[in-house]
């Protein structure tokens, strides 16, 4: 077997897998690939890792699937928990809550915002430390699919050449990805017609700490609590008029004559730290998949900023595929498993686009019936649907992705006698304080290791068959059992958080039979 270094590299050249970006989707399919002992290489065109804002929004999903490799702590210790919401309707202003319901399951019932920039930084600081290097300045110039790997032509900053063959690729390179340019894979949708001006400043006349949105008959003005590297992040369409192109330098007087229109002169801007015009489309991958090619991330979805999803949803492509690339290098052998990546993924990228195209278009059409109900009836009905508790809670987990469900996945199995109530197979484990061998502790932390975990709650003498990677709980706290919905259940938690089986405690040949088809033996 050829000599392998930390980078994964090999002494023939050859790596198990190749990540081509290193934004948000690539890092955390590292640090993924990384818990599970996979040997992987990770480049980068770019000089640099980003230093501007960009994405600035954490939903509570994400920071849970993050929290088993060991960096939400330090994203919610550099980050601001956003919590608020004031709607602004010409001289009236409505401060509703944000995710208020629906969240008692989680331990982070909040919006972080907080930029891309850090984000980043936290991810590379954390790789760095298990020994992993982003290699930059390095560019995909070509890829000859092979049924052992793919043949991987890469260039260096110098001009140098490079040979690798990766036993799988995956393009986390973002929108114009080179990864699915050259896979063949068609890159299906539209753009949006307006300009849109982005810009991290400091403002006076916004109360802190609170989202501010700005309705009028033009569109939305937002401002987002950032914090760092300034205060505010504010979001804007140009008028529909207006020539500017996306690549025209941005003036802080024009900033502010659009803040205008829309605060009636009440929010002043100061200290930019970056401007910039931009573009939105809204586009997704035909597939996912290519052979042993995939695609995460913003290289298989794109679309608005409404809901902050965008990053959210690439990290989590990462953190599903991740576990499954390195089941299949460790040799599982159902072909299924990796084909359930794009079954999984890509109906949540079509969902999310479906999602972010209609509350981008409700916030920015000129249609007047559209204009009328975003700036009269929109403030008037939104204080009473706020009342609605059950509604309120659903959207907020909606939004917060939590729940993202994969019920009809090859790898979802309801088994005998499973309970009529609770999550069921494909849902996200649900979280709760537990008390577990005398320590009080919550069901995400006693399942965050990688791997997969059974858990035995009210099971009695059952003696599941052993596997490799299986970490098996017995769980006697019958609150935190009543909480997550598994009184009297066996259920298999994936490396995701995800329930893979679930079932009655009267017969295990069910568990014994998913075992045997989905983990590495």
């Amino acid at each position: 077997m050829a000599a392998r270094d930390r980078t994964g590299r090999t002494s023939d050249g050859t790596v198990d897998v190749l990540i081509v970006g290193a934004g948000p989707t690539g890092l955390a399919l590292a640090a993924q690939l990384a818990a599970f002992d996979v040997p992987h290489r990770v480049i980068d065109r770019a000089p640099d890792r980003v230093h501007e804002s960009r994405a600035l929004a954490i939903q509570p999903r994400t920071l849970e699937v993050l929290a088993g490799l060991g960096v939400t702590e330090r994203l919610v210790a550099a980050g601001n928990r956003g919590v608020r919401l004031c709607l602004h309707a010409g001289r009236r202003a409505i401060t509703v809550p944000l995710f208020d319901l629906g969240l008692a399951d989680t331990a982070y019932p909040y919006l972080l915002f907080l930029s891309q920039a850090d984000t980043e930084q936290i991810l590379v600081e954390h790789l760095t430390a298990v020994g992993v290097a982003v290699e930059r300045r390095v560019e995909l110039a070509a890829l000859v699919p092979r049924d052992d790997g793919v043949r991987c032509e890469l260039t260096g900053g110098d001009g140098t050449p490079e040979t690798v063959t990766a036993r799988y690729v995956v393009g986390c390179d973002g929108a114009h990805s080179t990864v699915r340019r050259l896979a063949g894979i068609p890159f299906t949708g539209g753009s949006y017609p307006q300009t849109f001006v982005l810009a991290d400043l400091d403002a006076d006349g916004l109360e802190p700490d609170t989202a501010h949105a700005f309705l009028s008959g033009r569109g939305i003005l937002l401002f987002f609590p950032l914090g760092h590297p300034a205060t505010w992040r504010l979001l804007a369409a140009r008028p529909p008029t207006d020539p500017t192109p996306p690549d025209a330098p941005v003036a802080l007087t024009e900033v502010q004559a659009i803040t205008d229109a829309y605060t009636d002169g009440t929010v002043r801007l100061r200290e930019p730290v970056w401007m910039t015009n931009f573009r939105l489309h809204h586009r997704a991958a035909d597939r996912y998949r290519s052979g042993r090619i995939f695609l995460a991330g913003d290289a298989a979805h794109i679309h608005s900023p409404a809901g902050a999803q965008g990053m959210n949803t690439g990290i989590q492509d990462a953190v599903n595929l991740g576990w499954k690339l390195a089941h299949a290098l460790a040799g599982v052998a159902d072909p299924a498993l990796l084909d359930s990546y794009e079954t999984e993924r890509a109906p949540i990228g079509r969902l999310v686009l479906r999602f972010t195209d209609r509350a981008f278009t409700v916030a920015t059409s000129t249609n007047p019936v559209v204009r009328f109900a975003r700036t009269r009836i929109a403030p008037t009905m939104l204080p009473l649907a706020m009342k609605i508790g059950r509604g309120r809670a659903y959207a907020f987990r909606t939004v917060a992705q939590l729940a993202i469900s994969y019920r009809r996945s090859p790898l979802s199995t309801g088994g005998p006698h499973s309970p009529r109530h609770g999550p069921r197979a494909g849902d996200r484990l649900p979280d709760s304080p537990l008390v577990h061998d005398g320590r009080h502790t919550t069901v995400h932390e006693l399942t965050a290791a990688p791997g997969w975990h059974l858990l035995l709650a009210g099971t009695g003498d059952v003696s599941p068959t052993p596997a490799r990677g299986l970490h098996v709980h017995r769980i006697r706290d019958a609150t935190a059992s009543r909480r997550c919905g598994i009184t009297n259940t066996i259920c298999l938690i994936r490396p995701d958080g995800h329930i893979g089986y679930r079932s009655g405690v009267s017969n295990v040949s069910g568990l014994a039979a998913y075992l045997a088809r989905w983990l590495p033996s």
